[in-house]
């Protein structure tokens, strides 16, 4: 199962889904899946979002065991 940080970056950057999907070229919706464990990135997803919030993919993303 794929554990992320986002939301909690997103409200230390004070920011909402729509804001960091523009950012990024996704929907939301993608946003909100990836932070309900509901969709894998791609790596140049993951790599993109890493990006904006200045941190590398591993502190976003942590795959863990059922």
């Amino acid at each position: 199962m794929l554990k992320t940080k986002l939301k909690e970056y997103r409200a230390k950057y004070d920011m909402n889904q729509a804001e960091l999907a523009k950012l990024v070229g996704v929907r939301r919706e993608t946003i909100g899946h990836l932070e309900r464990g509901e969709y894998n990135p791609s790596l140049k997803l993951a790599s993109d979002i890493a990006k904006v919030f200045k941190v590398t993919i591993d502190e976003l993303f942590k795959y863990v065991d059922d």
